[in-house]
């Protein structure tokens, strides 16, 4: 109290100055409030994202492929599958902007064409990926014991398997289809995501907003989905990031190796396996097609990045 007194530069026995008596104008009161408003942890972390550039032009490249993707094969006069004989193998010039390949087809209409199965086989495994993974980490994490010893030695067994010898036998016994292909890469794709799931689990699920929503009566199967999995989600979110370009790279491995899918079908896969036999008299086949998995891939590794980042409640400011 004395010091209080000291600070403000009267005593117990003096005279109080009447202005401080007085009630605070409504001006006065708006001075003390906060401008900024509150956000939400999402919104700070998109702010955050927005600042990064390389995130920012990765997601601005990836957004213009999927419009290209979709529009250009609707617009455009040439399909992926129609031939013409007449023009075949021309370089690039204003009729066909990408040139054309050993059977007359337009190269630009074939790329794009390319973009949405690829990206939708990128996109729909990593979709399917992160739902198995998230479940099955999230049960041998939560549960522990016997139950997660017997869950991640299955994961062991089968991270040891060469994952082109099976995906090789898939194919051959399903045949060269889009379902095919997203029926391999589901086999295995998800450990990545069920080990870092499992991890994240087991150091949630002893914190006090766990043990308190246990003591309040919740199931195990509430508190997993309700609490642990959402707490959980930035790590996921990157790692399911990552995941999509791995994707996009094995279909164009399997299609490159003609395992993939197949003509008249356009992947980028399959353009570059048609573009090997011209590499070096017409360089372009292979150029366009190499090009766009380079730049998606890149793109997609600056969001994952930037995700991460962005993401990291240590980095939070």
């Amino acid at each position: 109290m004395e010091y209080m007194e000291r600070q403000e530069g009267y005593s117990m026995g003096d005279e109080i100055p009447r202005e401080l008596l007085e009630p605070v104008t409504q001006s006065e009161r708006d001075l003390d409030e906060i401008d900024r408003p509150s956000i939400s942890y999402w919104e700070n972390c998109w702010l955050r994202l927005k600042k990064d550039k390389l995130a920012m032009f990765g997601l601005g490249v990836i957004v213009v492929i999927t419009l290209l993707a979709v529009i250009v094969p609707i617009v455009s006069p040439y399909s992926y599958d129609q031939t013409d004989f007449a023009h075949m193998l021309e370089w690039p010039s204003l009729a066909h902007p990408f040139g054309t390949d050993k059977m007359g087809r337009d190269i630009f209409v074939r790329t794009m064409y390319g973009a949405r199965i690829s990206l939708t086989i990128g996109f729909t495994a990593a979709a399917i990926n992160m739902v198995i993974g998230v479940l099955y980490g999230g049960i041998a994490g939560y549960l522990g014991g016997m139950t997660d010893m017997i869950m991640m030695r299955i994961v062991d067994i089968l991270s040891g398997i060469p994952s082109l010898l099976y995906l090789i036998l898939i194919m051959m016994f399903l045949g060269n289809t889009i379902q095919s292909i997203l029926i391999a890469m589901c086999l295995t794709f998800w450990i990545t995501t069920a080990r870092m799931v499992r991890g994240q689990i087991l150091t949630l699920r002893e914190q006090d907003f766990a043990l308190a929503a246990k003591v309040c009566g919740q199931s195990r199967w509430q508190i997993l989905i309700h609490h642990l999995i959402p707490n959980s989600m930035g790590a996921i979110i990157v790692t399911v990031t990552f995941l999509i370009p791995q994707a996009i790279f094995q279909e164009a491995f399997l299609s490159f190796l003609g395992i993939g899918i197949q003509v008249p079908k356009a992947s980028w896969g399959t353009l570059a396996n048609d573009a090997v036999e011209y590499l070096f008299t017409y360089p372009y086949q292979m150029l366009f097609p190499a090009f766009a998995i380079s730049i998606t891939i890149f793109a997609l590794n600056f969001i994952g990045d930037g995700l991460r980042d962005a993401l990291d409640p240590r980095l939070k400011k």
